[in-house]
């Protein structure tokens, strides 16, 4: 089997920008959260606020999507960024050294709240962040060194230098052309989630370019999302301190 380098994130991280990036590239098989698919409305949905009577898609499920990543790595490497949240029943040695883990992690005061601008209701299951620091320390045990971490704002900050960390880290070349593409791409074309409504900001864009460091102030926000910002802020904050330097 191919590499399969599996990119761990959380919701709103800027992780589509980064998956944008690496379909650029043309050496890989690139996929847009393959397990989601399954988890959000799969023949057994496993999401909070699934209703009876939701979309469902019979023969759909986190087996048959492994099965398909797997058949896929056969004839080329792979590239999926998922979120670790979907998947986490399925933790063991056996499953996780199949991937070349990498995390892209960012603040919480700017993931959870556009998350409540996208969704008022969410349920904090859906967050991402207790989750993705957990396969970090399981993978972190099983190997006794740290899977690389990029940080959103790092990468934005510097995106050649990251971006080349990256590469570098999870074994693959660093292609500085894949970092530009032309406007009006279409990313919904390998989004399943609400034809890809959450990345019209993405189809406009030009690239991975430099970009001033912005913050929120979380003071500002609404009652609940200051809430969920003090609870995700630790583990964030875990793994922020093994980031990639630039």
């Amino acid at each position: 089997m191919h590499k399969i380098v599996a990119l761990w994130v959380v919701p709103r991280s800027t992780s589509t920008a980064f998956e944008w990036m690496m379909r650029q590239r043309g050496d890989m098989d690139c996929l847009h959260e393959p397990f989601g698919e399954a988890w959000y409305q799969g023949e057994e949905p496993l999401w909070h606020r699934f209703e009876p009577g939701a979309v469902t898609t019979p023969g759909l499920t986190l087996e048959s999507v492994w099965e398909d990543v797997q058949n896929r790595a056969k004839k080329g490497p792979v590239f999926l960024k998922d979120f670790p949240h979907y998947i986490n029943h399925m933790w063991d040695r056996e499953f996780l050294s199949n991937f070349t883990h990498a995390f892209l992690i960012r603040d919480p005061a700017k993931t959870i709240t556009s998350m409540h601008n996208k969704w008022p209701d969410f349920h904090e299951g859906e967050v991402g962040f207790p989750e993705q620091r957990a396969l970090f320390d399981l993978l972190h045990a099983f190997d006794g060194s740290p899977p690389p971490v990029v940080d959103s704002d790092d990468l934005l900050e510097e995106p050649e230098k990251v971006t080349e960390a990256f590469c570098n880290a999870v074994g693959i070349p660093y292609i500085e052309e894949a970092l530009t593409w032309e406007p009006g791409g279409n990313p919904a074309a390998h989004s399943w989630w609400d034809g890809g409504s959450f990345h019209s900001n993405l189809a406009k864009s030009t690239g991975l370019k430099q970009q001033e460091r912005k913050y929120v102030e979380i003071a500002d926000c609404a009652h609940r999302v200051q809430q969920v910002y003090r609870r995700m802020k630790p583990h964030y904050d875990h793994l922020y301190k093994h980031r990639l330097q630039a």
